[in-house]
């Protein structure tokens, strides 16, 4: 018997692209990453081209794969645009620049009947008039384009806050968001073959720490119906963006039970690292099989689980591993890059037999990494 080989290639070689080429290696996948990073963590697991994104070279021998897929949304439009025709590139040219900016974002996805916090796109000074009212009177404004794990933003409550935070910010184009009083956060990912066929990850509860996730737990504590609900939003948004390859939603959950999406991610997410343990498929498989039709089918852990990020500390300080690895069901996902603070340098997921046992050696876990 011969089994197929194909390839993929990745416009992006960080930690995610790393664990796409690790879920695509047992399917018969090799993996092609684009990335000027000389220390890109996905060079340990798959062919490395050191060039940037826009490089003539480099994008020649993306074209040579069966498809081509995203790692992060910050890669150049220039680039899917010079692939365009010559390889499937899924997600496309068009949703990625609709996902990369977040005040288009939120008009697409009103657009597709989603609902979202209230939101003022800020392009010059004089949209600042009377903009902080208009949603509100206290808001986060962020950057339309980069910025993220908190960065790219600042949270105002008076019209002098605003004029200054945007002059902070470098005066580039921002949206100003709405503070919204929900009760938790959630995300879900939904993944969508070039022939329409649609699958979806489980429902995620997060939480964050100086705006960066600290922890993701399955299942989440949200009231009966939600996941439902946060699949209709989802089905919704890849249907009318015509999505190729996966989508993630992140979701407020307001007091009344209904969601809100707070921001889009078209590839994998940090908050589904933990489909990587307690069984089932993960989301990196998910990502590579609908990028390459292979064939879908929801995936979420067959157990309780949860996700601990490891983030880079100011004083230097390391998780305890020895007492990490002695706790029951954790296993540590390590991404290779270099210690700085805030700077994501792996996770740990956990598993466990019940919810209640999961809740209490979660507890256990993060009081062992700073």
């Amino acid at each position: 018997m011969t089994f197929p080989s194909r390839a993929l290639g990745i416009l992006g070689g960080g930690q995610l692209a790393q664990m796409l080429a690790l879920a695509a290696l047992p399917l018969g996948v090799r993996v092609v990453v684009l990335e000027p990073d000389p220390q890109a963590p996905a060079r340990l697991c798959a062919e490395h081209i050191q060039a940037p994104y826009t490089d003539p070279a480099g994008l020649n021998r993306l074209a040579t794969c069966d498809a081509v897929t995203l790692e992060f949304e910050n890669v150049p439009v220039e680039a899917l645009a010079a692939l365009e025709g010559r390889v499937p590139v899924r997600p496309g040219g068009d949703l990625l620049a609709r996902s990369k900016h977040r005040a288009r974002e939120k008009e697409a996805l009103r657009a597709a009947g989603a609902r979202t916090a209230p939101f003022v796109p800020i392009e010059y000074g004089a949209d600042l008039e009377g903009a902080l009212e208009r949603v509100g009177g206290r808001g986060l404004l962020k950057t339309s384009e980069l910025g993220y794990d908190g960065k790219g933003q600042a949270r105002v409550s008076g019209e002098a806050e605003l004029r200054e935070a945007w002059e902070t910010l470098g005066r580039v184009p921002c949206v100003l968001e709405g503070l919204i009083p929900f009760e938790r956060e959630v995300s879900l990912g939904v993944a969508r073959s070039a022939a329409g066929e649609v699958a979806f990850g489980p429902l995620v509860e997060n939480t964050h720490r100086a705006g960066i996730l600290r922890t993701s737990v399955y299942p989440s504590a949200a009231p009966e119906g939600t996941e439902a609900q946060a699949r209709a939003v989802a089905r919704a948004v890849a249907g009318a963006w015509g999505l190729e390859g996966l989508l993630t939603l992140e979701f407020f959950q307001l007091p009344g039970g209904e969601l809100l999406v707070n921001e889009v991610a078209p590839r994998v997410h940090n908050s589904g690292h933990l489909t990587q343990d307690g069984g089932g498929v993960s989301q990196f498989e998910a990502q590579v099989r609908a990028v390459l039709g292979l064939g879908l089918a929801d995936w979420a852990p067959l157990h309780p689980t949860a996700m601990v990020n490891v983030i880079g500390t100011g004083d230097g300080r390391e998780p305890d591993w020895a007492a990490i690895d002695a706790l029951p069901g954790t296993r540590r996902h390590l991404y290779h890059k270099a210690p700085r603070p805030g700077r994501k340098l792996g996770h740990v997921n956990l598993v466990a037999p019940d919810v209640g046992t999961l809740r209490d050696r979660l507890t256990r876990l993060e009081a062992l990494i700073p």
